[in-house]
């Protein structure tokens, strides 16, 4: 096996694509999985855990792994399918080496593990062999402590278990990732290292990670948190998520959950959840980018330009009568922001209205709205009450999370095609 790199720091490996020979992606590094033996003898690194297409997990041994460098990962391209499961006798590098609390042997320092290096032996195995250690943080401001990068049998407190553990270092790492990638690390940790986390997390980068968990994982996180603060992060949410959610939730919780939320929040989560399952006002995001008739070019791309706003509510500004809150005043129409950016910036937002699209009713059934989408080629679609006012707006990512299997994340996919030795 031949690579680039001679030493590989595991949480900078995190994320990184990993290519066949064709050059074609065929997954993400997630975690490292290797078998420890002893503090004194370098732990074999077994593989890889990747992550494939509907956030499945796999297996990939090192053996079929040819280059690593500092942007991607090669492999032979013969890889099994099988969805990864932990054996006992294996240890996961990201989610329970990060923060674990060490002593530095010859010194006697103590530290948090948040860092471990692996690199190839004289057999070509790819082994740990160093573990970067953080002192902890001194004075009243707790700024970070010394740090140390040590040989591995010069660390101890690394093969014992350690009820202790933190997530100083794993937060770290998974406020550096995606929503949807911070999701899916979070829902293969052991619980109580889960419950670590979630309770380390701030509210809206929770909220953010969340929304992209399996229902079962979102029930269990909310029930951990407690009701003060699962009130906090549902409020975070949007609007949609969060009365998917709730409705999951037995009555009583849900009505607690809604009376400690902030009213305004809660009164467009009760209003979401008025509405028949599978209908465009149960999906529709109550939230979409709304502006007067009054606004202009400059105003309306000032507003989709707004980092935090998804990509497709960011695809059109709805323009409507007063009140701009939802429900609104009768909608006058839809500006595309591909027609925003061929008007000069001065020009009324109201001039580049698509005015020939029908909106959706709230009770348009599923397929209705998939069908709607498909005609005019949308990514989002306003929806609209019987007298014209704005209530929201289904995207297509709404759609997809509702026509989608339940679960569909954890669904199989593909076929096991070969086995793998991970003794």
């Amino acid at each position: 096996m031949s690579t680039t790199a001679t030493r590989v720091y595991a949480a900078r490996l995190v994320g990184l694509p990993i290519f066949d020979p064709q050059g074609d992606q065929v997954g993400k590094v997630r975690d490292l999985v290797v078998a420890i033996r002893s503090e004194t003898s370098q732990p074999r690194v077994l593989g890889m855990v990747a992550e494939v297409f509907g956030r499945r997990r796999i297996f990939v041994p090192m053996t079929r792994v040819t280059h690593i460098d500092a942007g991607q990962v090669y492999t032979t391209g013969l890889l099994n399918m099988r969805r990864f499961e932990q054996r006992p006798t294996e240890t996961l590098v990201i989610g329970q080496m990060l923060d674990r609390s060490v002593e530095i042997a010859p010194t006697g320092v103590r530290g948090l593990v948040y860092d471990v290096g692996m690199e190839q032996s004289r057999t070509q195995d790819w082994v740990l062999s160093r573990v970067a250690v953080q002192e902890p943080g001194k004075g009243l401001r707790r700024r970070h402590g010394q740090t140390h990068v040590v040989e591995w049998r010069d660390v101890l407190g690394l093969v014992a278990p350690e009820p202790t553990q933190g997530a100083t270092h794993l937060i770290a790492a998974l406020n550096e990732m995606r929503p949807a990638d911070a999701a899916s690390v979070l829902h293969d940790l052991p619980t109580e290292r889960r419950n670590a986390v979630v309770a380390a997390l701030d509210d809206e980068r929770l909220a953010d990670v969340l929304e992209e968990l399996p229902d079962e994982d979102q029930v269990e996180v909310l029930g951990y948190l407690g009701s003060e603060r699962a009130a906090d992060v549902l409020e975070e949410m949007s609007a949609d998520d969060a009365a998917d959610l709730i409705a999951d939730l037995p009555p009583e919780i849900a009505a607690k959950l809604l009376e400690l939320m902030e009213p305004e929040e809660a009164e467009d989560v009760r209003r979401l959840m008025s509405y028949a399952e599978e209908t465009a006002g149960a999906m529709m995001t109550p939230d979409p980018v709304v502006l007067g008739p009054d606004a202009t070019i400059a105003d309306a791309l000032a507003q989709i330009r707004q980092a935090e706003l998804p990509v497709s509510l960011a695809a059109m500004v709805y323009v409507c009568r007063q009140p701009l809150e939802t429900p609104t005043g009768r909608l006058l129409g839809v500006a595309h922001f591909q027609r925003l950016l061929r008007e000069p910036p001065s020009t009324l937002v109201a001039a580049a209205l698509d005015q020939g699209m029908d909106p959706l009713h709230p009770q348009a059934s599923i397929d209705e709205v998939a069908a709607h989408l498909a005609t005019y080629n949308l990514v989002a679609a306003p929806v609209v009450d019987d007298a014209g006012r704005l209530l929201g707006a289904v995207t297509v990512d709404d759609l997809l999370d509702h026509m989608l299997p339940e679960n569909w994340r954890d669904q199989p996919i593909g076929s096991d095609r070969e086995e793998v030795d991970r003794g």
